[in-house]
């Protein structure tokens, strides 16, 4: 059980970074039209499920890809979560706990910049992933010294 988590930890940790990555060249080198469907909705969260929804059948390659990667991103997460819900110690439950909701986040602002396209969202987006590497890096340390 203890392996299980540490692995999927890391696994989490690997996708994130990729994420990152994937997020910045799609920063760089992807033009979002500010004409698609969910662009500058007069409700916040129906806009970002129909940005997100165009961004992943519709967008650009790279933020197709960027896009499918949060989702499973989000998925790794509550499966990271669940895991330590099970290994009972309070330090790894919050500390994926905190990253999980981290994801979320950055997620959120991902489909907030594609509402408004606001260069601030995409600087949310980065402090979040920061945070959740941090929780997950945590949740490592946290589960290593229960073991």
């Amino acid at each position: 059980m203890q392996r299980d988590f540490e692995r999927l930890s890391l696994v989490m940790l690997g996708w994130l970074l990729v994420q990152f990555l994937v997020g910045m060249a799609t920063n760089l080198f992807v033009d979002i039209t500010r004409s698609h469907p969910g662009a500058n909705p007069p409700e916040y969260f129906s806009g970002v499920a129909e940005s997100v929804t165009w961004a992943v059948l519709h967008g650009p390659f790279l933020l197709q890809v960027h896009a499918v990667l949060g989702v499973v991103l989000l998925i790794g997460a509550v499966s990271v979560f669940v895991r330590a819900m099970r290994l009972g110690t309070g330090p790894v439950k919050i500390a994926t706990g905190v990253g999980g909701v981290a994801i979320l986040g950055a997620g959120l602002n991902g489909g907030s910049f594609l509402n408004y396209n606001e260069d601030f969202s995409s600087m949310i987006m980065a402090g979040f992933f920061a945070i959740a590497v941090a929780a997950y890096v945590a949740s490592l340390f946290f589960a290593r010294e229960a073991a």
